[in-house]
C-alpha cells in the first residue's frame, strides 16, 4: 500500500544515513509559520482575511509546489534557490513555487510595530527614486495599476539600484522570463484574496494601508543581505 512505501522509505533514511546533500535534494518545502498573529495587523487587514491567506492560500502553494516536484529532481533546499531556475512553461512549479516564495516575503514585512525607513534602505530609496514619498507614490501606483492578480516590488538590481516593478499571477522578479529581473527586497500581494474580505473593490484603499504595518527593519535587512 501506499502507506507502507512510505514507512518502507523512512526506515531506508533511518538505516541508511544520507548525507547532507542528498538530504537537501529529497527536500520538501514547508509553511512558515508567522511571526505575529492573525489579528495583530487589524485594522489594517482583517483576521479572517490573514487566516485563510496563511492557512489555506498559502499553505496550498506549498502543497502543490512539493507535489509537483515528487517526480522532479529538484536538488534546490531553498526556494529562493529554485525560482531563478524554473522553466516558464513549467507552470505548476512557475505558479506554486512562486506563491510559495511570494507569501514568505510578504508575511516577513508585515509587522504590528510599524516602523520608517532608515540607513541603509532610506539612502537607496532617496538615491532611486529622489526622495520616501516619491517612491511610495510610484510603488503604490503601481500595484494599483496591476491588472487582475499579481504583486508588487521593490527590488534590487544587478548594477545594484532599485527599481519598482510588478508581475502577473505568482511570478516574481527573480524568475530569468520576467520583464525586469533583480533580487524582490518588498512585495506586496494585489491578488484578491489579499483584501477582499474587508476592502471588497478598493484595492487602493489596501494598497495605502498597507503601508501603516511595513517592516522596514526586514526590508533593510533584505537590502543587507544581497
Amino acid at each position: 500500500s501506499c502507506g507502507s512505501d512510505n514507512l518502507n522509505n523512512k526506515d531506508v533514511d533511518l538505516k541508511e544515513p544520507q548525507n547532507q546533500a542528498q538530504k537537501e535534494y529529497n527536500a520538501e518545502f514547508t509553511l512558515p509559520e508567522l511571526n505575529y498573529g492573525y489579528e495583530s495587523l487589524e485594522p489594517y487587514i482583517d483576521t479572517q482575511t490573514m487566516q485563510i491567506h496563511h492557512d489555506k492560500h498559502h499553505a496550498g502553494y506549498v502543497k502543490k509546489l512539493n507535489l509537483a516536484l515528487k517526480n522532479s529532481n529538484n536538488q534546490f533546499a531553498k526556494i529562493e534557490n529554485l525560482i531563478p531556475n524554473i522553466n516558464k512553461s513549467d507552470t505548476a512549479v512557475r505558479n506554486n513555487g512562486g506563491g510559495h516564495y511570494n507569501h514568505s516575503l510578504y508575511w516577513r514585512i508585515l509587522t504590528p510595530k510599524p516602523s520608517e525607513p532608515k540607513a541603509e534602505i532610506l539612502e537607496a530609496i532617496n538615491t532611486s527614486f529622489g526622495s520616501l514619498e516619491k517612491f511610495k507614490q510610484i510603488f503604490k501606483d503601481t500595484a494599483k495599476s496591476r491588472f487582475g492578480s499579481g504583486w508588487a516590488w521593490l527590488s534590487l538590481s544587478k548594477d545594484k539600484k532599485l527599481f519598482v516593478s510588478s508581475t502577473p499571477n505568482q511570478d516574481n522578479p527573480l524568475m530569468n522570463f520576467v520583464e525586469k529581473q533583480g533580487t524582490p527586497i518588498l512585495g506586496i500581494d494585489v491578488w484578491e484574496h489579499a483584501y477582499y474580505l474587508q476592502y471588497q473593490n478598493l484595492r487602493g484603499d489596501y494598497i495605502n494601508n498597507i503601508f501603516n504595518i511595513i517592516n522596514w527593519e526586514e526590508v533593510n535587512n533584505n537590502l543587507k543581505l544581497i
